[in-house]
């Protein structure tokens, strides 16, 4: 088990501060808060790779922490070799358990024997959680463990996770996996660390209780602070009243001033929709696509594809297997090796594409990269949509190349807002945004009458958007079913 005690923490500023909480046995505990709260760093704190300003971390004795974080180094020549890296000493030779986990996590027989490099960034990702899992320690540290997984591979580690035998804190902003696995909520607000029992809705309606329980007892007492105030004002001058005063200015000096709670700043925006006359917005014609064409196999094979107004399409499928490759096919940023991609006349497109993240120009303000998405703006316009993204005042002064993934993630939303549109496309937008800011987007897509194309592997918002068409990408070709994501599990769902 963990004790912590007293525990602050600062950096550039405050981030915790007298938190004391403990991690029992079999205990599975989700931590929850909003980007840059201190999440991570409380883990660093957890294992010893940080010291904090005050306080104390108890451990166990003999007692074994594995840690999932984004730092990664491969140093063996072999998948299957760097994997068994996690492998306890007398375990070494037990290459079955690191292939059991591989395979869980989504490789294949044929990658064992390939070098950790020649995989893509995601599943750089998933190699190093493999070595966390084989190690088997008594508690796991898992910092964003669902990203660049597909939804088999989550559905897979969901079920690993509810049979681990030990305890686990994991970090993610995906509140449906979270609530499926963890028996405790842990969460980091207003400077303060809260345990309950339950899970992320039970301990968000319990913040928002000690709030307004907080808020309305401040009300009272400043209501009776102004009345003893005004009594003592009024007549602590006259000799007639002045034991009285004195006796009301002991009861004012007793009454505690309880702080205005400052207001959390939210991502709460609409895009910002482009006239569309027609119907039929976008029409794909037996598009074929390969990075590296080979005859008579593609990884994109012969899709055709028609988006009308105000239709919510869903693309969906395991890990390289081209959904990403579809977005930027329809975006216009792929050629296509066969078919065409025709938009209509009125057809004004919102892209939120990984690459186009890493294309924010690092010498740019958030002000100037958003200003850079629509000369007509003018820079009252520009600030107030800086504000919408939590970049209010001189925020949105800051380059592009100190910000965090979830400040460009909100960067590229703002820049969607800045230029009118009516056919979005989303590659994967909830990554590195917290559970307030996934809450705000999905809420501006229910609210936005014009089309949405989305990859995701969140099954949460695929069962909200209420779908018209799903493209599933197999390994070989690409399915489209007509209907939501609840008829297309009811079809037998997921089954390669």
């Amino acid at each position: 088990m963990i004790q912590v005690d007293g525990l602050s923490l600062r950096h550039d500023e405050l981030l915790f501060e007298k938190a004391s909480f403990s991690l029992q046995p079999k205990e599975r505990c989700a931590l929850v808060g909003r980007n840059g709260s201190g999440k991570s760093s409380l883990f660093r704190l957890l294992i010893g790779k940080e010291t904090p300003d005050s306080g104390t971390i108890a451990r166990r004795k003999n007692y074994t922490i594995g840690m999932l974080d984004q730092h990664i180094v491969f140093t063996k020549k072999t998948l299957l070799e760097e994997a068994a890296l996690g492998l306890r000493p007398e375990e070494k030779d037990c290459l079955y358990k690191a292939e059991t986990i591989l395979f869980g996590l989504g490789f294949k027989d044929e990658d064992m024997d390939r070098h950790p490099h020649e995989f893509s960034g995601g599943y750089h990702l998933r190699i190093h959680l493999a070595k966390v899992l084989v190690a088997e320690p008594n508690c796991l540290l898992l910092d964003e463990p669902t990203n660049y997984l597909d939804i088999t591979s989550i559905r897979w580690f969901t079920k690993f996770l509810s049979a681990w035998p030990g305890e686990f804190i994991v970090i993610s902003h995906d509140r449906e996996f979270l609530d499926s696995i963890s028996t405790h909520t842990m969460g980091i607000h207003r400077q303060k660390i809260h345990k309950i029992k339950g899970n992320t809705i039970a301990f968000y309606e319990q913040i928002m209780q000690q709030e307004e329980i907080h808020e309305k007892t401040r009300q009272n007492l400043e209501k009776k602070r102004e009345h003893l105030q005004g009594f003592i004002d009024r007549f602590g001058a006259k000799a007639s009243k002045a034991t009285q005063a004195q006796s009301k200015q002991k009861m004012l000096s007793r009454i505690p001033v309880l702080e205005n709670l400052k207001n959390l700043y939210h991502l709460d925006f609409s895009f910002n929709e482009a006239f569309f006359p027609g119907k039929k917005m976008l029409e794909a014609h037996k598009l074929s696509f390969s990075y590296r064409p080979q005859p008579g196999r593609h990884l994109i094979e012969r899709l055709t594809l028609e988006v009308e107004k105000g239709e919510r399409i869903a693309i969906i499928g395991k890990n390289g297997r081209g959904k990403s490759t579809i977005l930027r096919l329809l975006a216009g940023d792929l050629p296509p090796n066969e078919g065409t991609v025709k938009l209509s006349e009125n057809t004004k497109i919102g892209y939120f594409g990984q690459t186009n993240i890493d294309r924010l120009h690092p010498k740019n303000t958030i002000e100037e990269e958003i200003a850079a998405a629509n000369p007509a703006l003018n820079r009252t316009q520009i600030k107030g949509i800086c504000g919408l993204m939590m970049f209010s005042g001189d925020k949105s002064n800051k380059l592009n190349s100190v910000l965090s993934g979830g400040e460009k993630s909100r960067v590229l939303l703002g820049k969607i807002i800045a230029a009118p549109c009516n056919l979005l496309l989303l590659d994967e937008p909830t990554h590195h945004l917290d559970m307030e800011s996934i809450e705000a987007l999905i809420d501006a897509i229910e609210d936005f009458s014009g089309s949405v194309i989305m990859v995701t592997h969140s099954e949460l918002i695929l069962k909200r958007m209420m779908l018209h068409k799903i493209i599933i990408c197999h390994e070989d070709r690409q399915e489209l079913h007509l209907g939501t994501y609840e008829e297309f599990l009811e079809k037998g769902g997921w089954h390669d």
